[in-house]
Order: structure tokens, then C-alpha cells, then sequence
């Protein structure tokens, strides 16, 4: 396949560009920083602003899928508003340049613990996940009005920690997955092969789903 990767350098991006070239597809990596990628015979780094709705849709023309790793970064003052707002310009870019299928990697925080209380509602949840966390749930509810696209939101296991990729893994769909009394772990190696796999053979068009160990 033909795929557009957007935050092909991030801390969930790299893992996923890694999965992609491994297994034999053209990557378009849309990155604030191409320089930081290194050279690879099916892999071309193409800087992109996501706020550029015009030019991001000329840049994702002629791909089979669109795959969102975007993040402004946990460290930006208004990352609630920009997360909503990059992401609504994906979507609007996504469809002007024709390609269907879109995958949006999001956060855990609007996964289910209870019947009618999420993740980011409860009281133990993290202050400083909270405003990035609230834009991610914006965005899922945004693209559950949406028609034109096949989309699919990952949300990742309460803890997305570094590791190995085992390839092994839970799925789930809108209710937070536990080990025991703990919420559930994964590797950002294997939320890439969970989401690659997604993308080859769709499970989830215009649903959520989620994983753990």
C-alpha cells in the first residue's frame, strides 16, 4: 500500500513508520522535521504543516490510507485546541484528496471504566494528560459524525510504555482493558503492529478499538 503517516518522528510515529517500511509498504512520512528521518528505499519525508488543510490534501493525494500520529506535544500551552484543530484540518485534507480510509491514533482517556464514566472523568486521572486527553475525546466524537471517510480511532492501553514488539496483544473497543485490578499495558512497537494489521485487513471501519497485554 501507498500510506500517508502524519507525526512519522513522534514517540508513537516512529514505531509505526518502523512497522510499515517492514513490512514492504511506501510510506509518505508528513513530519515538521524531515531531516530527522533516515534515508530508506520506500520512505519519502515530505514537510507538512497539519494546519495547512490546502497543501496537506495535495500532499496526501494518491495514497490508499491516511494515518495520524499527530500531536502538538504535551509541552504546548493549548494543546487541547490545537490537537482539535490539526486534527479537523486531517480530516478535511483527507477527503479533498480522496482517500478514504483514515486512522487516527488517539488516548486512552475516553475509554470506558464504568457504564457512562470514562477514563479522563474519574478522579485519579493525570492533570497534566487532561487538556491533551479532552481533545483526543473531541476528535473521536468528531469523526463519529463523520460519512465520507472509513475511519478507525485507536485508543492504547491506559500505560503505552517503550518495549519490544511481541505481537501479542487483547483487542477491545470502547471499555478501558484491565490485567487484574490494574489498567492494562502495551508497547508503542506492538499499538504499531495492532494498527499496521488495521490497516491491511480493516476490523474497525468507523469504529474505536483498543488493546492491551
Amino acid at each position: 500500500m501507498k500510506i500517508a503517516l502524519i507525526g512519522a518522528t513522534g514517540y508513537v510515529g516512529a514505531p509505526l513508520l518502523q512497522e510499515a517500511l517492514q513490512r514492504g509498504h511506501q510510506v509518505t512520512a508528513l513530519v515538521r522535521h524531515p531531516e530527522k528521518l533516515a534515508a530508506h528505499p520506500r520512505l519519502s519525508a515530505v514537510q507538512a504543516n497539519v494546519q495547512d488543510t490546502a497543501k496537506l490534501a495535495e500532499q496526501l493525494r494518491g495514497h490508499n490510507v491516511v494515518i495520524s500520529a499527530f500531536n502538538p506535544g504535551w509541552g504546548v500551552a493549548d494543546i487541547r485546541e490545537q490537537f482539535i484543530s490539526g486534527s479537523r484540518s486531517i480530516i478535511a485534507a483527507s477527503k479533498q484528496a480522496g482517500t478514504q480510509r483514515l486512522l487516527v491514533v488517539g488516548g486512552a482517556g475516553s475509554l470506558y471504566v464504568a457504564p457512562g464514566l470514562q477514563l479522563i472523568d474519574t478522579a485519579d486521572f493525570p492533570a497534566e494528560y487532561k487538556e491533551g486527553a479532552e481533545g483526543a475525546r473531541q476528535v473521536l466524537d468528531l469523526l463519529r459524525d463523520e460519512q465520507a471517510l472509513e475511519w478507525t480511532f485507536l485508543s492504547p492501553a491506559a500505560l503505552l510504555v517503550p518495549g519490544p514488539r511481541t505481537g501479542k496483544f487483547r483487542l477491545g473497543n470502547d471499555e478501558l482493558l484491565m490485567t487484574g485490578d490494574e489498567p492494562g499495558s502495551v508497547s508503542v512497537a506492538d499499538l504499531a503492529v495492532a494498527l499496521i494489521d488495521e490497516a491491511e485487513q480493516p476490523q474497525h471501519i468507523r469504529q474505536r478499538f483498543t488493546l492491551a497485554y
